[in-house]
């Protein structure tokens, strides 16, 4: 089996110390993609850097206090890229591909539009970029997850309040258009759908920190792990887990059953 998870952090160092790490070892992942770190090399600790039992990437946002991924894997990645040849999104820190034999997992941090329109803008120019990478590595013959925050919700049952939001970022009309044709056209499966393809407020993954959102269950679907359909056909539990708040997104697991020895299903 093939667990993998994926969280955006608000901030690695405030998430840690709510208790991210004890929880990630409880969970027995083999691969744990992490966005939105809001720090660079120096603020993290030892233990940031070296988690017992586990090879840790990182790619930072050259902007202090913002953006950055990472990846937190038990088996040793034989290959691991962490730009996409855009010097304004690698700045950023958006991007991080580790490959393990004939599996490729990606952890993606997709921009918010929803602070200005020249950040939406920026978003819409990110979607243009990523959009024919995904083909491409979905044509691969590879097997590839790319686990992160989209920052887009893609259905109505995908928020709460989706009548009110037809016209905000991360619901508008051609941002979930953009999904809808990387899953249909784009050869893409998002995992958390094809095992719950009618689940509506147990799928929620964030929260706004305004009002009683978290309270009143008032989020929306933001973090997806969208596979190639090899890798796919063998996901066999999805769940979101709300137990603990590490930041105002709750962690996404997917099991597979797959095997990261031989890169076959099983």
């Amino acid at each position: 089996m093939l667990r993998i998870i994926t969280l955006n952090l608000n901030g690695i160092r405030s998430a840690w110390r709510k208790g991210l790490y004890s929880w990630s070892v409880a969970q027995n992942a083999h691969i744990i993609c992490l966005q939105e770190l809001k720090a660079q090399h120096a603020d993290l600790g030892d233990e940031m850097h070296k988690p017992d039992g586990l090879h840790t990437y990182y790619r930072y946002a050259e902007n202090k206090g913002y953006s950055g991924v990472g990846l937190w894997c038990r088996k040793k990645p034989d290959r691991v890229v962490d730009v996409l040849g855009s010097p304004e999104f690698d700045r950023e820190g958006r991007y991080l591909r580790a490959d393990f034999g004939a599996l490729s997992v990606v952890c993606l941090y997709q921009p918010s539009g929803s602070s200005s329109e020249q950040r939406q803008e920026a978003k819409f120019r990110f979607m243009a970029l990523i959009y024919p990478h995904l083909l491409e590595l979905a044509a691969s013959g590879r097997d590839v997850v790319v686990c992160g925050d989209w920052n887009i919700a893609h259905q109505e049952i995908d928020l709460k309040n989706w009548r009110s939001n037809r016209r905000n970022s991360g619901f508008l009309p051609e941002e979930r258009a953009w999904v809808s044709r990387l899953l249909n056209e784009g050869g893409w499966c998002d995992v958390y759908r094809r095992l719950h393809p009618e689940s509506t407020e147990e799928s929620y993954t964030w929260w706004s920190n305004r009002g009683q959102a978290w309270a009143k269950n008032v989020g929306w679907r933001l973090d997806y792990q969208l596979a190639t359909p090899a890798i796919a056909a063998t996901a066999r539990h999805a769940a979101v887990y709300k137990e603990q708040r590490f930041s105002d997104h709750a962690p996404l697991t997917i099991d597979y059953e797959y095997d990261l020895e031989t890169d076959r299903g099983e």
